[in-house]
């Protein structure tokens, strides 16, 4: 099973693909949809589509995993996290997958043991679980990985 993890956002936008079969875990492809700070809005989401529908199309993933918004004190921030996920939430749609969402202390719990993780110890053990030489960079990759092997645990074999 290939998963796709989602760390959406408008600014950057991480993403994962992880093999997962028979409690193993494989990379298959992650880094980051950036879009610049100056450009529209309406841009920034299209350059997301785009680069995200292109992902879609050349890995066929079979799960979709999205780190679902919590409560942020600026809404300004909110507010573009949440059209960020929209188009993120549309593509799996329109790719014809189920897609899962995940609080950040559901991803948490299941990477690290422990709800109330770090976001050090997250990225520690995305590491050391898929075998990486090193800690993916932005933190937005790391955080979809994270997102991709929560829902190998908490989702294998659902849907």
């Amino acid at each position: 099973m290939i998963i796709l993890g989602v760390d959406p956002g408008t600014a950057i936008t991480g993403y994962g693909l992880v093999s997962f079969h028979g409690n193993r875990f494989s990379t298959v492809e992650y880094n980051c949809i950036k879009t610049p700070a100056k450009m529209e809005p309406a841009d920034r989401l299209l350059i997301l589509y785009r680069e995200l529908e292109k992902i879609l199309l050349k890995y066929r993933p079979d799960r979709m995993a999205v780190e679902k918004l919590f409560f942020n004190t600026n809404a300004r921030t909110a507010l573009a996290v949440g059209q960020a996920r929209g188009v993120v939430l549309l593509l799996g749609a329109m790719a014809g997958l189920r897609v899962y969402e995940y609080t950040p202390l559901e991803v948490k719990q299941a990477v690290v043991g422990y709800g109330r993780a770090e976001k050090e110890q997250v990225q520690y053990m995305v590491k050391a679980i898929l075998c990486l030489p090193e800690i993916p960079r932005p933190d937005d990759v790391a955080d979809a990985l994270a997102v991709a092997i929560c829902h190998a645990h908490y989702g294998n074999g659902v849907g």
